[in-house]
């Protein structure tokens, strides 16, 4: 009798758990059956580890990658390298995670019928970057490493985006005999996975911080003799630029001023306000993800922390980062988070729109007008109005030391005002020697092409 009751409490057990695992198996069914079916590797949404049946497209209808029969990437040679970060390459050591991102939105599913609608209807995902200011800017950067990229900060679409070197996925080079260095690093997008000391563009953030902390900063003046000696050891400037208020100091990048204020704020406040201006934080947009920065005060003493001020030390920034910072400064303390597809359509249906997402307010309104102002005066004084496409445009430039003989990364960094052409800009060029001087030429050709564009030209 007890063996006939507990072989009957076994059943029951069993029966109990089957049920349970079945109603958990429709329940993960039921809601996450969309996700399961375009998984990478599915054989109904990927044909050798690349995505099929879908197209990409720009906003004026150009198409950027056509997987619909294989896989073919734009006619023009330099529209496919301009692309290639964002678009992948046909062994996928670069994926195209937008496009992955986005399958479940390109794919005819339901939970009945399956993927119904793959071998009929092709998925159309459109992005925010134009072709043609892609295309400007690699032509720009002339082979140069680095990135350029530009947003709108009132939106937080993408214009540009570029990340060299970069090569053409239907005519690969040699990549791994290279022996010239050219193809270094060239899986890596620049923009979202890189970081670099940012030099003297980093001043944007130290002058924020003093007005913010230190009571009378706009009235103050500041000696530089060429050098400042703190802390045991000393700062540099390129000259002797005399008595410099903050807005002459900021205009002149005079590094010896720049020390003088980062003890004003101290380190402590100056760590606060790194970590309040979100610097360090990662950008994610689309299935992209970006990298974090680096600030580090622990143990950096008087002289760490002036040079830290200045962009130098172990400072650290990703450039998709700053430019969602820049994008804040230029929407009066808050901006947008930046974004890559504007939406997907199936079958005349748009089943994905991009929103608008608003950042967090870093900056109080009064606080950003000011920045603004004063990096407005650097261009009137220093880098010069007519350099910009007509724009009114406010910059700070960057001259990032590497050490060890190399020559140090050219960096330019600001937004326009204009309110038709609400856009937020940074250039970083590996090497490249003096920031205004190297960035400002090529940006100038980017942003008549942003211009263009948004003009409907």
């Amino acid at each position: 009798m007890n063996r006939v009751r507990n072989r009957s409490w076994f059943m029951i057990v069993f029966l109990l758990t089957l049920v349970g695992g079945m109603c958990f198996f429709l329940w993960e069914y039921a809601n996450k059956a969309p996700t399961w079916v375009v998984q990478r590797g599915s054989p109904h949404v990927y044909e050798n580890s690349n995505v099929g049946s879908a197209r990409v497209v720009d906003p004026e209808g150009i198409v950027l990658l056509d997987t619909t029969q294989g896989r073919v990437y734009a006619e023009n040679s330099g529209l496919r390298q301009a692309m290639l970060h964002y678009l992948g390459d046909r062994n996928g050591f670069i994926r195209p995670g937008a496009l992955t991102h986005h399958m479940e939105h390109l794919t005819g599913y339901d939970r009945f019928n399956g993927v119904y609608g793959h071998d009929r209807e092709t998925g159309e995902l459109t992005l925010t970057i134009s072709a043609r200011v892609q295309v400007a800017a690699l032509n720009a950067m002339a082979g140069r490493k680095g990135t350029i990229a530009v947003y709108n900060y009132k939106t937080g679409q993408i214009l540009c985006a570029v990340s060299t070197p970069t090569f053409d996925p239907d005519n690969v080079p040699d990549i791994a005999g290279d022996t010239t260095g050219i193809y270094e690093g060239v899986y890596l997008n620049r923009f979202l996975q890189s970081t670099y000391p940012p030099g003297s563009i980093f001043k944007i953030v130290t002058t924020a911080a003093a007005l913010e902390c230190v009571d009378g900063i706009e009235d103050m003046r500041f000696s530089c003799t060429g050098e400042y000696f703190v802390g045991g050891g000393r700062v540099t400037c390129e000259r002797a630029h005399g008595q410099l208020s903050l807005k002459t100091a900021f205009a002149q990048s005079c590094n010896c001023s720049y020390a003088q204020i980062a003890l004003l704020i101290g380190a402590e406040q100056m760590e606060a306000y790194v970590e309040k201006y979100a610097i360090l934080d990662a950008v994610s947009f689309d299935g992209l993800t970006g990298v974090t920065g680096n600030y580090d005060l622990e143990d950096a003493g008087k002289l760490g922390l002036a040079w830290s001020a200045i962009g130098q030390y172990t400072d650290l920034i990703n450039p998709a980062a700053y430019l969602r910072f820049l994008g804040a400064v230029a929407g009066g303390g808050s901006g947008a988070e930046p974004y890559l597809v504007e939406k997907a359509t199936l079958a005349g249906e748009t089943t994905y729109q991009a929103q608008t997402v608003a950042t967090e307010r870093i900056l109080s309104s009064e606080l950003a007008q000011t920045l603004r102002e004063l990096m407005a005066n650097n261009v009137q004084t220093v880098y010069g109005a007519g350099n910009f496409a007509g724009l009114s445009v406010c910059a700070k430039s960057g001259t990032s030391e590497l050490g060890g003989g190399l020559k140090p990364n050219a960096m330019f960094a600001g937004f326009v005002t204009d309110s038709s052409y609400p856009l937020a800009f940074i250039v970083v060029v590996e090497n490249g020697g003096y920031g205004a001087s190297t960035c400002v030429p090529i940006l100038s050709q980017v942003l008549q092409q942003c211009k263009d564009v948004l003009d409907g030209r």
